[in-house]
């Protein structure tokens, strides 16, 4: 089979095309014919060893895939050779087949497309997990998204809406916000691509102006300097959600913590699956829910051929996608 390999590390100008041999499930494991993979932020630093986890070299990045099961291993009985499905990977998932833990691996409604399922559960589930579970929603509350033109982000935009938040969308360009209130945002925001001390200081006014006085959850992929003008414009006992950081790890002052009696909370999905599966699927099935009734749909603002996944995982390191990118074997 063909596979997309990092051998070396770096950007993904190093990634090669070669043929390996297909993989054999094991005990607890599936085998799936990939036939599309959603490329997300953790493929850019998984190439360049900054992701939190290394896997050995070589490997193929793609956490997130969507195709047919083609083999089962011993212990596996919720799926089937045949069936379609999507799968969590970490990595491996740019490849014509790739293995998955059993538990990561979930039929698909009848009648979504591969290159939907490819580009669902990550975000989705990211942005359900934040919001849902770290950041207690109460209907008409106010909910500022960093980044919200992203993957991640619009998928925050669209389950804000479903759980009956008002929904203000930051984007680095009009373009951008406009995307983010053809998807139900509420209200639009475009910050300075990169921002001083007196662009923080008006990136919180604006922030206070738009939401007419301040916002109670903050949903942060974005990081950097945006983050403290942001808290800055909390609200009173709000809730921080930190969610990635494309822009540089931030430093906040915690005294603004004590001033506003707000809370930052970290997100980490992935850990949160492992940890607790049966919250998990139930997420997962009240976000197919949220599919089947029309509420939320994967936007594919890209979509490559194998031959070309570097270029896939180049536009989301250029922050130029807008929601989902994915590559189709």
């Amino acid at each position: 089979m063909k596979a997309v390999l990092s051998k070396v590390v770096g950007g993904p100008e190093t990634l090669v095309i070669e043929d390996v041999a297909v993989p054999t499930p094991g005990k607890g494991q599936v085998l799936v014919q990939v036939k599309a993979c959603g490329v997300n932020y953790p493929d850019v630093l998984i190439i360049q060893d900054m992701y939190q986890f290394k896997p050995p070299r070589p490997f193929s990045p793609g956490g997130e895939v969507a195709g047919i099961v083609s083999a089962v291993g011993e212990g596996v009985s919720h799926v089937k050779p045949g069936d379609r499905v999507l799968a969590s990977t970490g990595n491996g998932g740019m490849a014509e087949y790739c293995l998955a833990a059993a538990h990561g691996v979930m039929p698909i409604p009848e009648g979504m497309p591969f290159e939907e399922a490819a580009a669902f559960l990550m975000t989705y589930g990211t942005s359900y997990y934040a919001i849902k579970d770290r950041g207690d929603p109460k209907p008409g509350e106010k909910l500022l998204v960093l980044g919200a033109a992203g993957g991640v982000g619009i998928a925050a935009v669209e389950l804000g809406k479903a759980m009956g938040l008002e929904v203000i969308a930051a984007a680095s360009s009009q373009e951008k916000v406009d995307f983010c209130l053809s998807k139900g945002a509420d209200h639009g925001l475009v910050y300075a691509r990169e921002l001083d001390r007196d662009g923080q200081k008006k990136f919180s006014d604006d922030i206070k102006a738009v939401s007419g006085g301040g916002v109670d959850i903050i949903y942060d992929g974005v990081g950097g300097n945006y983050a403290e003008p942001a808290v800055r414009a909390m609200n009173w006992e709000g809730r921080f959600l930190v969610i990635g950081f494309p822009a540089g790890i931030p430093k906040l002052p915690l005294n603004l913590t004590l001033l506003k009696s707000c809370d930052v909370r970290g997100v980490f999905w992935g850990a949160a699956v492992a940890r607790d599966p049966k919250a998990h699927q139930q997420n997962v099935k009240e976000l197919f829910d949220l599919y089947k009734a029309g509420k939320i749909r994967p936007h594919i603002s890209g979509s490559y051929p194998m031959e070309k996944a570097a270029d896939a995982i180049r536009e989301l390191q250029d922050r130029k996608a807008q929601g989902k990118v994915v590559v189709t074997m």
